[in-house]
C-alpha cells in the first residue's frame, strides 16, 4: 500500500520535524488556539460506571456550556457507548453537537462481524451521528488484511443504509490502536487501508491501552492522510485519542496537523481529539486560572 501512495515514514525526518513543533510550543499557544482546540472535541465519557443520570449530567452541561461560557465554542460531539445515543439524542438543545457513538466491539473488537455490523446499526438507529469502531486488529496484525477491510465495509455499508433511513448522513471513524502497531510502517499500511475503505477519519487509539496517542504515530497518520488525498482527492479526517489532557497535549497535536496537512484541515470538520478532561485544561491555560466545569 506504501508503494502505492509513495509515502514511506522517515523517522528521522520526522522526528526532527516534532522536535521543531515542541521547540515551539510555547509560542504556538494562544487564546485562540486554546479556544479553537475546544471546538474540536469529542467529549468523552466511556467509562464502566457509566449510568443515564452520569451521561446525562454531562449532557446538560454542554447544553449550559454557552450560558455560562458565552466566549468559548461548543463541543463538536459528545462520545459515549452506544447504549446511551437515543439518551443523548432525546435531551441534547445544544445547536452544532452531534452524537457520536464507540461500536463495533469497542474497544478490543473481538467479536463476532455480525455483532459488530448490528452494534454500529443501532447506534445510528437509537441517534448516532458518528461511528468509532475500532481496526479488526486480531485479523491486521495476523496479516489478513482482507479480513481486516471487509470488517470496515461491511459496517461503513450498514451505517450509511441506516443513516439514509433516519435521514442522516454518517461519519465513521476508524481506531487503528496505534500504540499495538508499533512501527511507523505498520501505522501507515493501517491507515491507508482505513481510509480505502471508506473511513471518514481516522483515529488514533482507544485510551484503554498501555500505549495511546503519540505525536510519531499522529505525524505518521497526517503524512498517510496527506498521500491519500494526493493520489485520490478525497480529504479523510484525523483524530486525537487516548492521554490527550493538557492544553499542550492539545497544542501540540494541532501544531503537526497544521504543519503537516495545512490550515484546511484544522477545522472540526476534518480534526477531532476525544478527550474527557481536555476542556477543562484548555478553558484554565486561557483563563490563567483553575476552571472545573466539566
Amino acid at each position: 500500500m506504501m508503494n502505492t501512495y509513495s509515502y514511506t515514514p522517515e523517522i528521522g525526518k520526522i522526528n526532527a520535524s516534532l522536535d521543531v513543533i515542541a521547540a515551539n510550543l510555547d509560542n504556538a499557544v494562544s487564546d485562540d488556539v486554546l479556544v479553537h482546540c475546544m471546538s474540536l472535541m469529542d467529549l468523552t465519557t466511556l467509562r464502566a460506571e457509566d449510568t443515564p443520570a452520569s451521561v446525562l449530567k454531562l449532557v446538560s452541561k454542554v447544553n449550559s456550556f454557552k450560558s455560562k461560557f458565552p466566549d468559548y465554542p461548543l463541543p463538536a460531539s459528545i462520545c459515549v457507548f452506544p447504549n446511551y445515543a437515543s439518551l443523548i439524542r432525546e435531551n441534547l438543545v445544544a445547536p452544532g453537537v452531534g452524537v457520536t457513538c464507540v461500536s463495533g466491539g469497542f474497544p478490543a473488537s473481538q467479536t463476532f462481524l455480525d455483532v459488530k455490523v448490528r452494534e454500529a446499526e443501532l447506534a445510528v438507529e437509537n441517534g448516532a451521528d458518528e461511528i468509532d469502531i475500532v481496526l479488526a486488529l486480531n485479523a491486521f496484525l495476523a496479516g489478513d488484511e482482507e479480513g481486516a477491510r471487509r470488517e470496515i465495509r461491511a459496517v461503513r455499508e450498514a451505517v450509511d443504509k441506516a443513516g439514509v433511513k433516519a435521514g442522516r448522513t454518517i461519519t465513521l471513524k476508524v481506531i487503528l490502536e496505534t500504540g499495538l502497531l508499533i512501527s511507523p510502517e505498520k501505522i501507515a499500511e493501517a491507515s491507508f487501508l482505513a481510509m480505502e475503505e471508506g473511513a471518514d477519519f481516522i483515529k488514533t487509539s482507544t485510551g484503554k491501552v498501555s500505549v495511546n496517542a503519540t505525536p510519531v504515530a499522529a505525524y505518521v497518520m497526517c503524512e498517510s492522510i496527506k498521500a491519500y488525498y494526493k493520489m485520490t482527492g478525497r480529504k479523510v479526517g484525523f483524530k486525537a485519542a487516548g492521554g490527550i489532557s493538557s492544553a499542550k497535549d492539545a497544542v501540540c497535536y494541532y501544531m503537526i496537523v497544521k504543519s503537516v496537512l495545512g490550515d484546511s484541515w484544522t477545522g472540526r470538520d476534518l480534526f477531532r481529539f476525544g478527550v474527557s478532561r481536555l476542556a477543562n485544561s484548555l478553558m484554565s491555560a486561557k483563563e490563567q486560572q483553575n476552571v472545573v466545569y466539566f
